[in-house]
């Protein structure tokens, strides 16, 4: 092997536990997501969930706000994670959130009360809502455009294994009702995130932005081809400001319809139910009658292949493009919704439509996990401009929290309302919609730089007035 293929070689090495590393925060993400489905089962027999700060409540309000104490503190986290991003860096944003989240799970391991817990829930929320905006966001600035939708896939794929290790962790502390372990153990992949991000770079456009070029071309150096480096170097100065953007400048005419893009699919990558199923795959399964210890187990099944297909979408990521991901995934979504809505519309089949809803649920998670589910988080990392992009990807994510918030709080009063036949058709026919949406207005990213995205934008936006500029910016391929 000649020096400079061993110095090729290093780079991608190097770029990949980067990648692999910043990728942790989707693990934080996603075992928050799934841990607490089993530990409420056993902290419910722990406090008395009748009372919060000395006021009567329905059990089931209380349940609810431990539940969705994480959502709220993700909100927050994700409202200030934007901003905090441009104004403190990536990496730095990535230490603090490991700290946040690694506080919030010692906090609810130890908790004495039900209050203490639910403290504890809002700041684990905090680092949640920390990481889902700044995991992609770094991965996306420091992967070279050829490999970037796979990298920052890497993100979503730790999300989906994140869930099943919680699965599989309520799994292996359930004989003994150990819920504080369960909780607990979010320690873990935090203390390993921070240690491990010490020793990472910052992003080269967040270092170039600041003034930083000899930074940003050492990152760069190591991240990237030689010959691409200088290259990249000029596209990232075409398009970066003096100072951050704004809320203001979100809503310029060039920056408002990959807005609308955002904001749209963050709000249907929830409004099409898929934490319905993260959260309540064991209470649907049960009803379909399914024993407690069965529908754990098919539980983890969803998660294994929600892991599964995610790693099909991280392999044909960058091959097949983002748009036909999206679209085939949203259609088979629609399908399966429809399917399982008409599973529960038919009286009198017992064991087998356990197997059947089983079916459904399985399909619905593997088509959310070859689309909508990792390719959102990619897409928002990719198409906003540098001087707004940790700021839009802030709102972006508020939104999606708010989203899973709404959801997760309605899921059982729609049940309730108009059935699960009604919910689930419901479901399939948002999904539907975002698939006439994704259709008519996500563009095609793959295999194009940052910087090229961003000066499409703006002569899209501004026409020939902006030929100029966008004609020297290239690709890297």
């Amino acid at each position: 092997m000649t020096q400079s293929g061993a110095a090729a070689d290093g780079r991608n090495s190097f770029i990949y536990v980067v990648a692999a590393l910043a990728a942790l925060n989707g693990l934080l993400f996603g075992f928050d997501t799934g841990v607490i489905s089993g530990a409420m089962l056993y902290i419910r027999k722990t406090f008395e969930l009748t009372t919060v700060l000395g006021y009567s409540m329905n059990a089931s309000v209380v349940e609810g706000i431990v539940v969705s104490g994480a959502m709220v503190g993700a909100i927050v986290g994700a409202a200030l994670g934007g901003r905090l991003a441009d104004r403190l860096g990536r990496r730095r944003l990535i230490l603090v959130g490991a700290v946040i989240f690694f506080v919030g799970s010692l906090i609810m391991a130890i908790a004495p009360t039900v209050e203490i817990l639910i403290v504890g829930r809002i700041v684990d929320g905090v680092g949640v809502g920390f990481a889902s905006v700044v995991g992609p966001l770094y991965i996306s600035e420091i992967s070279p455009p050829e490999i970037r939708g796979s990298l920052v896939s890497l993100n979503q794929l730790t999300i989906t294994s994140g869930i099943l290790i919680a699965y599989l962790v309520n799994y292996a502390f359930s004989a003994g009702g150990e819920w504080r372990w369960m909780l607990g153990l979010g320690m873990v992949p935090a203390a390993v995130l921070f240690v491990g991000m010490l020793f990472m770079p910052e992003s080269p456009r967040w270092l170039y932005e600041q003034g930083r070029e000899a930074d940003a071309r050492e990152v760069l150096a190591r991240t990237r081809v030689e010959s691409h480096v200088q290259s990249e170097l000029r596209e990232i100065k075409e398009t970066i400001h003096t100072e951050s953007g704004t809320l203001r400048d979100l809503f310029e005419p060039w920056v408002r319809p990959m807005l609308i893009v955002g904001v749209g699919l963050a709000a249907f990558q929830q409004v099409t139910g898929i934490n319905t199923v993260m959260y309540y795959a064991p209470t649907i399964l049960e009803s379909t009658g399914f024993a407690d210890t069965a529908s754990i187990l098919a539980t983890v099944g969803i998660g294994a292949v929600n892991v599964a297909m995610t790693v099909v979408a991280v392999v044909l990521m960058d091959r097949s493009g983002r748009r036909p991901l999206l679209l085939t995934g949203l259609a088979g979504m629609t399908v399966m919704l429809a399917v399982l809505g008409f599973v529960f519309y038919l009286p009198g089949l017992s064991g087998a439509i356990g197997w059947v809803a089983t079916g459904s649920l399985m399909l619905y998670v593997a088509f959310f996990a070859i689309g909508l589910g990792p390719v959102f988080w990619l897409l928002i990392a990719e198409i906003y401009p540098m001087e707004v992009r940790g700021t839009a990807m802030g709102v972006v994510t508020v939104v999606n929290w708010a989203g899973n918030l709404v959801v997760s709080l309605t899921f059982l009063r729609l049940v309730e309302g108009i059935g699960q036949t009604g919910t689930f058709w419901l479901y399939g026919a948002l999904s539907l919609l975002a698939l006439v949406f994704c259709y008519q207005l996500v563009p095609e990213t793959k295999g194009r730089s940052l910087e090229e995205i961003e000066a499409d934008l703006r002569e899209t936006a501004f026409g020939s007035d902006t030929s100029d500029r966008s004609s020297v910016v290239e690709t890297d391929d």
